[in-house]
């Protein structure tokens, strides 16, 4: 969706809330744990036709640190997960 189309239904009709004031912060909603200490700020895509929305770590240095802190998701064969 960060090309501005979506994936589901093929609109072009993405909006972003790439800026969002505090999204990082104390308080951040528009987050998620790293570890108990840290938090990871998001980046939202949402498709305003059909509803899709798609969230995004908007900091480099948090995907390092999940790499690092969080166990990997090892593919199923012949098929995708749910």
């Amino acid at each position: 969706m960060k090309d501005g189309k979506c994936p589901r239904c093929g609109s072009g009709r993405v909006y972003a809330a790439t800026d969002m004031p505090l999204k990082g912060g104390p308080f951040a909603s528009n987050s998620i744990p790293v570890s108990l200490t840290s938090i990871a700020p998001l980046d939202n895509y949402v498709c305003i036709d059909c509803g899709l929305v798609e969230s995004y770590v908007a900091d480099e240095e948090k995907l390092a640190e999940i790499e690092r802190k969080w166990s990997q998701v090892q593919a199923r064969e012949g098929g995708t997960q749910q």
